[in-house]
């Protein structure tokens, strides 16, 4: 596979275009025990101080949020549960806005997955939020990580024309905000998420 690194310049984009142009490219994680490679097929984008279901709502700044206000292309991640999340930051810097990374489609690594994540069927394994940061092994550690560096970045991939948008998923109490049509996927894709 050609492994050419998304530029720096491609997370500057604005927000909602940067979520709906992941989709297709490839997110690695050469992991100590070996790489994983999966296609982004779902994404959920996040408005900062102006959208209600954002953590950094209203330009709310604290420790879990700050890497929002820096330099786009950095990596938010956070927990929720026991699961961790992969946020690509977006937006000029002060501009607290990301990008959830919500589904994936393994390319390179099955049997590293399968170790992270045993006994579920492939296609169970990434087709949601805290499942692909499980079976790609991907931490709190990597959080303010830049994805121009290892061991963590996203390369070029080809462009999903069968996109659809949706509803964001999971966040109930965010009045308007949770009906924006912010998620987006690859409509015929089998690892997006159940909600379609």
């Amino acid at each position: 596979m050609r492994m050419k690194r998304l530029p720096k310049d491609f997370y500057e984009q604005p927000t909602l275009e940067l979520a709906r142009s992941l989709l297709g490219h490839y997110l690695v994680h050469q992991h100590p025990t070996g790489e994983i490679i999966a296609k982004i097929v779902e994404t959920e984008a996040y408005l900062g101080a102006i959208d209600r279901a954002a953590h950094s709502f209203g330009g709310r700044r604290t420790n879990r949020t700050e890497v929002m206000f820096g330099l786009p292309g950095h990596v938010y991640t956070y927990q929720m549960h026991t699961h961790t999340l992969l946020n690509v930051v977006s937006g000029p810097v002060g501009t607290p806005e990301a990008v959830l990374i919500r589904a994936v489609e393994p390319i390179q690594g099955q049997a590293l997955i399968d170790q992270h994540r045993p006994g579920l069927k492939p296609v169970d394994q990434t087709n949601g939020p805290g499942k692909l940061t499980k079976a790609l092994g991907i931490t709190m550690d990597l959080y303010g990580h830049s994805l121009q560096h290892e061991p963590l970045f996203i390369v070029e991939g080809e462009a999903v024309t069968d996109v659809e948008a949706g509803p964001r998923v999971g966040i109930p109490n965010t009045g308007e905000a949770r009906d924006y049509p912010y998620r987006f996927f690859e409509r015929t894709n089998p690892y997006v998420s159940k909600y379609r």
